[in-house]
């Protein structure tokens, strides 16, 4: 009888283990690739991926490991039979659902893995959020199989799946340190920043002590024994010193990551984050012009170098110091080209220019023998344009237009030289606009090709 009760046993979780693993796979594995950042090969934004897969995962695992413990209710009687503790099947099917579910979140791993090593990728893994992923989906596992054992019938599943998926849809990434809770909801982690391993490691332990409970309170519901009330209690307080530490973090996953730049030297050096080296030919592209057209004058740089987003934006003695967005989105090396420009500006020179004469009114600007605010931006938005190399806005002067856009890239540069200080004060006027021509330096007088005899000397005149 034991022995047919054995075979019983394996023919029916045999459909349930062929069924979860290549389901779990298929499903993660499209969750995962769907949740990187394109473009971008860093390390620990698959580690969210990875974990962030949990969140759909978890519950489809949960409702699978139920649908198993309500399809073996028949064979109950069988093990009845067994003089083994009837709390030895059950452990024995958690086992096998478990080791299903870790096998598929390992292909998914694996897979990622592969992945992310096919593009220059920077960071470096965290063992730690691999960890985390699997305890919290084999948490899931043990929570559905042992519900459905306590209620063996068929809504069970359904039930299981329901309440996992609202415990996991009720997290918001970075809102409060609920969301850390397996299944752990986070955010992409940005450029200069990475995964904090403490807080991964609470996770673990949050989930395989909330795991152990769950098996030890079973084990003691089945068995009536009383020794399983020490090790219960263990996990409790193990469990809830997780929880405390997880409060602690304030909620966020993430803390900064001090990284070696990728660069570029030539013409300009370019310096980005690692993950986003892709970007290099494009930003030197585009950032090349603007460098030439500053050079000589007190805004020009001759490196672009990538900072977190905590420091600001700024060109000083000759380095631009530039944000760039994680996801490399279209006209991302744009974007970077007009912070440089932006930058260049005066924020106070430029708000004490806009009312020269009292306020915003532009007949009281010209009372006090200013430029009306409206028309020194106009000056300033047609500069901005020959820097970016986009193409002239029209603006109400249009003879100073037609001679600003007639003048040669060369004489531009020169006028801009000339004039920097009234452009970065946004108090252009339409008297800047003339041309200076700076004459060329003097030169000493050649010697006579011929040597002089003896006795003649050269005519003063």
């Amino acid at each position: 009888m034991s022995e047919l009760g054995r075979v019983l046993r394996l023919d029916a979780r045999r459909a349930a283990l062929l069924i979860a693993v290549p389901l779990l796979t298929g499903i993660g594995i499209v969750t995962v690739w769907l949740s990187l950042v394109p473009g971008v090969a860093y390390w620990d934004n698959s580690v969210v991926a990875l974990i962030n897969a949990v969140r759909l995962l978890g519950p489809v695992a949960a409702g699978l490991a139920a649908w198993a413990a309500v399809r073996e209710r028949g064979l109950n009687y069988l093990r009845d039979l067994s003089p083994r503790s009837p709390a030895t099947g059950a452990l024995v099917d958690l086992l096998l659902l478990a080791a299903a579910a870790v096998l598929a979140y390992a292909t998914i791993t694996a897979v990622l893995i592969v992945e992310t090593m096919l593009r220059q990728e920077a960071g470096h893994p965290d063992p730690l959020g691999v960890l985390a992923g699997a305890s919290g989906l084999v948490l899931h596992v043990v929570a559905g199989y042992l519900a459905a054992r306590v209620a063996p019938r068929p809504a069970t599943a359904a039930a299981v799946m329901a309440v996992t998926w609202s415990w996991a849809a009720a997290r918001t990434p970075g809102a409060s340190w609920w969301s850390l809770l397996p299944p752990a909801a986070l955010d992409h982690v940005e450029p200069f920043t990475g995964l904090r391993s403490r807080v991964l490691a609470d996770q673990t332990v949050w989930a395989l002590a909330v795991t152990a409970t769950l098996v030890l309170a079973y084990v003691g519901w089945v068995t009536r024994r009383a020794a399983v009330a020490v090790p219960l209690v263990a996990a409790l307080a193990l469990a809830g010193f997780a929880t405390a530490r997880l409060q602690s973090s304030d909620g966020s996953a993430v803390g900064a990551a001090p990284v070696g730049l990728a660069c570029r030297e030539w013409p300009l050096r370019v310096c980005v984050h690692p993950a986003l080296r892709s970007a290099l030919p494009a930003l030197t592209a585009a950032a090349t012009p603007l460098a030439t057209r500053l050079s000589g004058t007190p805004g020009e740089f001759t490196q672009v170098v990538q900072r977190p987003r905590t420091e600001p934006v700024a060109v000083v003695r000759g380095t631009a110091t530039v944000h760039l967005d994680s996801e490399l989105s279209p006209g991302y090396e744009t974007r970077v080209v007009r912070q440089i420009k932006n930058a260049l500006a005066d924020p106070e020179a430029c708000q004490a220019s806009r009312a020269p004469g009292g306020g915003e009114d532009p007949a009281a600007a010209r009372a006090a023998g200013g430029t009306p605010p409206a028309r020194s931006a106009e000056y300033g938005a047609l500069v901005d344009a020959w820097l970016l190399g986009a193409q002239a806005p029209p603006i109400s002067d249009q003879r100073t237009a037609y001679r600003f856009g007639g003048w040669s890239e060369e004489q531009k540069r020169e006028w801009l030289r000339t004039n920097y200080p009234r452009y970065r004060s946004c108090a252009l006027a339409a008297g800047d606009f003339r041309l200076v021509v700076t004459p060329p330096p003097a030169q000493a007088p050649r010697p006579s090709p011929r040597p002089l005899g003896p006795g003649l000397a050269h005519d003063p005149a």
